[in-house]
């Protein structure tokens, strides 16, 4: 079986709290191999690229939000100005570029076997407020949907983790460069993978 390549970005919230240490200390204690880490203060090319700009995702991303209005019984037009799904998933972005720049991130590049499902479950949900106790979402956020539409914001939810096998390729040569990256052998995997 081959190893998986994730990307793992602690976000301005998190950072800003104090919490980069105890978040990357959860992925590495499971058994995940960082191979490339980086402080930075993302540039908005990055992160443009970084976030889709397809009309797919913008619907996506904008049914999403469609969906959760029309569960809590919110107008979209009052909130949104609008009710077109991909208009919404273009707010979103916008607000996602601010979001990602109002600090600097630890970007983390980590490499193991079923790697995308291990950071996922780590994670937690998306949204912060489903989240699980013990995933690190569900630990360090209780940000919640209709919170971030009302301040006109996306969700604070600490991390960005790889959500499949191609995304966290694409990810990975994106934020880092090859000459940036380092695959080894940790020592717990000569004993859990002999």
């Amino acid at each position: 079986m081959k190893k998986q390549k994730a990307l793992i970005i602690i976000k301005p919230d998190a950072v800003q709290r104090g919490l980069s240490g105890t978040i990357t200390k959860r992925f590495e204690q499971v058994g995940l191999t960082i191979i490339g880490l980086k402080f930075q203060k993302a540039d908005s090319k990055t992160v443009i690229a970084h976030y889709p700009s397809t009309d797919v995702w913008f619907e996506k991303v904008g049914k999403r939000t469609l969906n959760n209005c029309a569960a809590k019984g919110v107008d979209p037009k009052i909130v949104f100005k609008t009710d077109d799904a991909v208009a919404i998933g273009k707010q979103v972005k916008s607000w996602l570029i601010t979001y990602f720049q109002e600090s600097p991130v630890l970007i983390m590049a980590v490499e193991g076997y079923e790697c995308i499902e291990i950071i996922r479950k780590i994670s937690g949900n998306t949204i912060p407020v489903l989240a699980a106790p013990g995933t690190i979402r569900g630990d360090f956020s209780h940000d919640s949907i209709d919170l971030a539409n009302e301040a006109m914001r996306p969700l604070r939810n600490t991390i960005h983790a790889s959500d499949t096998i191609e995304d966290g390729e694409k990810e990975v040569a994106l934020w880092f460069t090859p000459d940036e990256l380092f695959s080894y052998v940790r020592a717990d995997e000569k004993i859990m993978f002999p």
